[in-house]
């Protein structure tokens, strides 16, 4: 334990052994809002952190604090080999052939707006396409919009389904020559729908495009192996997969690293500067302008180490059986609806109460202590879609207990006697 955050020191409540996290790893959750005890289900928006991933930020911030890459003294160099041993970290936790191909960026978004400029603006010309879904959060929507607005792009998209899932038949239709990218999520951030991205990959290649994958969701749920999604960049966040916020991470394959510039320029990204122009680094360093974000980082490295211990067979099980206690109490609810359902998926469940507006549900959820989303979850296409506009969200993780879940699903249906007698 060490003497830097008074956070670290603090003694946690004991471990339940019926998670794969053992609860005492965070000491969030022995908390109590609003005089009940807390049960946070808002796991899909961002998760709670172990004391590991803590530790390791207070430590940085408490005994090696300075800048990376840059100076020759003992604590720069102690900064570095920290930072650079999570970039090792992250490969390995991925599957990447090497810490070549990681960049470190603020997070998934700013990894969707990295490809988009620095390999859209070059490579892109007036009426190629690129092939998106309905499915997709905005942060892997709009940065696409933008560049087809610029670059006089067609953009394309595979329907989804009623069920919730993606029609591949309709995607074979719509490649063709003119598809550059193909962009997809991995899991949808409202459904929890698992997309057959090693297919979408396929399909792509076999069409002469790149695929584009976003894992924000997938990557905090599934064991990653680049190889096996077959993706050619793969973005995610640290702070869905128990790291701190304000960091994530652009995999992409060497080569395409190579070829596209840089998005942003500044300090640490150049080789050689002159008065009329420069050089870039080698990657990865030739994306990461400036001081990054060094603590977040070395947090990063050490949320994938809690991950491994934990092992993803075992987050895989505990994500079937708490959706699946999700699904059949919330349905045995009258008056509610769940949205899409069809498998695979992970343990998230966005559903509608018939006349409750979901603020007034997530409201009245949390005078209770429960903590879920509400709203159009940075999915407004996908919910118009589904015949919706705003819904409410339950997400649990590795960390969530059976006995929660009934909590939660016990306060909706208190909800809906409450609101509608």
């Amino acid at each position: 334990m060490n003497d830097f955050c008074v956070h670290c020191k603090a003694s946690a409540p004991a471990g339940q052994a019926d998670t794969p996290a053992p609860r005492g790893d965070f000491p969030a959750l022995s908390r109590s809002v609003h005089g009940h005890p807390l049960v946070y289900l808002d796991n899909a928006a961002t998760t709670q952190r172990p004391q590991a991933v803590v530790r390791a930020v207070c430590e940085y911030y408490g005994s090696c604090n300075a800048n990376v890459h840059r100076a020759l003294h003992y604590l720069a160099g102690e900064a570095t080999e920290r930072f650079e041993a999570a970039r090792r970290t992250i490969a390995d936790f991925i599957g990447a052939p090497s810490p070549r191909g990681i960049v470190f960026t603020s997070g998934a978004t700013a990894g969707v707006n990295l490809v988009a400029q620095g390999w859209g603006r070059k490579f892109l010309r007036a009426g190629d396409a690129l092939l998106l879904t309905e499915m997709e959060h905005h942060s892997n929507l709009v940065p696409w919009q933008l560049l087809a607005r610029e670059r006089a792009l067609e953009l394309r998209y595979i329907p989804v389904t009623p069920d919730g899932i993606l029609d591949l038949d309709a995607a074979r239709a719509r490649l063709d020559e003119r598809v550059k990218l193909v962009a997809a999520v991995w899991i949808s951030n409202v459904l929890g729908t698992e997309n057959p991205v090693a297919d979408l990959a396929a399909l792509a290649h076999d069409a002469g495009a790149l695929f584009f994958l976003d894992g924000a969701q997938g990557v905090p749920h599934r064991r990653t192996r680049v190889a096996d999604l077959g993706c050619d960049f793969l973005v995610f966040s640290g702070h869905k997969m128990l790291g701190p916020t304000g960091v994530g991470v652009l995999w992409a394959r060497e080569t395409l690293l190579e070829a596209m510039d840089p998005f942003m320029g500044g300090g640490d990204m150049i080789e050689r500067v002159t008065l009329d122009g420069a050089t870039w680094a080698e990657i990865p360093r030739k994306f990461e302008a400036g001081t990054p974000h060094i603590a977040g980082v070395i947090g990063l490295g050490a949320a994938a180490d809690y991950l491994e211990r934990i092992g993803f067979d075992a987050v895989s099980e505990w994500d079937a059986l708490l959706d699946r206690r999700m699904r059949e109490g919330l349905a045995g609810i009258p008056g509610v609806r769940l949205l899409g359902g069809a498998a695979p998926r992970v343990g998230i469940v966005s559903f509608e109460a018939e006349g409750l507006h979901p603020h007034d549900l997530a409201q009245f959820l949390d005078s209770r202590g429960v903590a879920i989303r509400a709203g159009h979850l940075c999915a407004q296409p996908l919910l118009r879609k589904l015949g919706s506009a705003s819904v409410n969200r339950i997400s649990p993780y590795l960390y969530n207990t059976p006995a929660e879940i009934e909590t939660a699903v016990e306060t909706v249906r208190e909800a809906i006697r409450w609101f509608t007698p």
